[in-house]
């Protein structure tokens, strides 16, 4: 039996990560071993079905249930501690002093005591290398058990991850790393800047999408070129410019045309995006759908006239990658307008979508409003943006791209898909 990759996520099954579930059903398919691993179970009502799809268990690091669990795992973290001590008391005492001196948080020390019980954990699993879904807390810990225990790990860097981590300890991480994955040419820009002279080991690798999947329906609708449909699919988070659309919508009907918008996610703003739609007078033109399972989604980017993806950039720095949805929407032949923020001007060329600029409601409801008038530029629009991500996002081809990454005779050539940055 071949030796495993641990792959070490922060909360799984997530329905807002569908990214993670592709990629590690990608890798599965790929050939690559995989031992998965997830700080928490998110325990959310709904599961997309390809979980089951998963051929690897879910070990959970944190208790999962009541004061039994919890009294358990924190014995299991205590002896597995004590063992590490006596093992390499050198080395044991060397992290303690590093994390005295330069990392004196509270997570920093939750991320410590998790990762000796998954450094045992691993050993007993015979792993051979350790990947981290994340920048943050994953690579954290995933970072202490390379510290611990010699085994080789990498990660994954996506978008809030990296902006609203602490540079240097970003760069303690990629130094450490035998390789970093990045899925955007913005992302690997910040990275490479943090990594100075590791830039080399920062890759860039694309999560692709699954274009089998979300593909144009065989039996197109009849459409309504009087009715704009519009579709937005992402969390109710501020990042996601979910008001500068509202306040879009509220221009288009201002002016009279007939358009109504659908949004999919859930997430804390509800109940203010509520508010807001009532106070400009469109929640008749609204429908809040909450979360839903892929297969509800799919059905909904085959309604859609266009897919709308706001993203704004926040205070702190947290913004978008590149949305899987907006990537969904494109694969699924829909014609798609976006923010030109972060990652997003990477997937959209001039021929397969319309880039507006970040948080300028008027700009947005002049490009719908285009594509309210014009439904042969909806429907050239979203032919192109098809076979841009056959050709380019293909998610398999994504995957097989970067599955070579973790076999123990790989060398890090800085790029992780036979292409350079675009």
């Amino acid at each position: 039996m071949k030796t495993s990759v641990v792959y070490l996520t922060k909360r799984f099954p997530r329905l807002s990560e569908t990214f993670i579930l592709d990629e590690i059903i990608g890798l599965e398919d790929a050939g690559v071993p995989l031992r998965l691993y997830a700080i928490a179970d998110p325990r959310e009502d709904l599961v997309q079905p390809d979980v089951a799809r998963v051929a690897s268990p879910v070990t959970y690091l944190r208790a999962p249930g009541g004061a039994r669990d919890r009294v358990r795992v924190a014995t299991a973290t205590v002896v597995a501690h004590a063992r590490l001590l006596a093992r390499d008391p050198r080395r044991y005492l060397g992290i303690v002093v590093y994390i005295a001196r330069e990392r004196r948080h509270l997570s920093t020390l939750t991320n410590f005591a998790q990762a000796g019980r998954l450094t045992l954990l691993v050993e007993a699993d015979g792993a051979r290398h350790v990947h981290a879904a994340f920048a943050h807390g994953p690579a954290s810990v995933a970072h202490f058990v390379h510290l611990l225990s010699d085994l080789p790990y990498s990660f994954s860097a996506h978008a809030k991850d990296i902006y609203v981590s602490s540079p240097d300890l970003l760069a303690r991480k990629i130094r450490d790393a035998s390789f970093v994955l990045t899925c955007s040419s913005s992302a690997h820009d910040a990275m490479t800047e943090v990594a100075g002279t590791d830039a080399a080991k920062v890759l860039l690798a694309p999560h692709g999408v699954n274009t089998e999947r979300f593909a144009p329906t065989p039996t197109p609708r009849e459409r309504d070129d009087a009715n704009l449909r519009v579709l937005a699919v992402g969390r109710l988070v501020p990042k996601k410019g979910y008001p500068v659309l509202f306040e879009a919508i509220g221009q288009l009907v201002a002016q009279g045309r007939n358009v109504t918008c659908t949004v999919v996610g859930a997430g804390p703003e509800r109940d203010e995006l509520e508010r807001l739609a009532s106070r400009l007078g469109i929640a008749q033109h609204l429908r809040l759908l909450g979360a839903l399972a892929t297969t509800a989604v799919v059905a909904l980017y085959h309604e859609a006239d266009v897919f709308v993806q706001a993203s704004v950039v926040m205070a702190n720095g947290d913004r978008d990658g590149i949305p899987n949805s907006l990537l969904e929407a494109m694969a699924s032949g829909v014609a798609v307008v976006a923010s030109d923020v972060a990652g997003i001007p990477e997937v959209i060329t001039t021929a397969s979508g319309l880039l507006v600029a970040p948080g300028d409601p008027a700009a947005l409801a002049e490009a719908l409003g285009r594509l309210h008038d014009e439904p042969e530029l909806r429907a050239r629009l979203g032919a192109a943006a098809r076979r841009h991500m056959i050709d380019s996002f293909d998610r398999r081809s994504c995957t097989q791209a970067i599955a070579s990454l973790f076999e123990p005779t790989s060398s890090v050539t800085g790029r992780a898909q036979g292409r350079g940055r675009t």
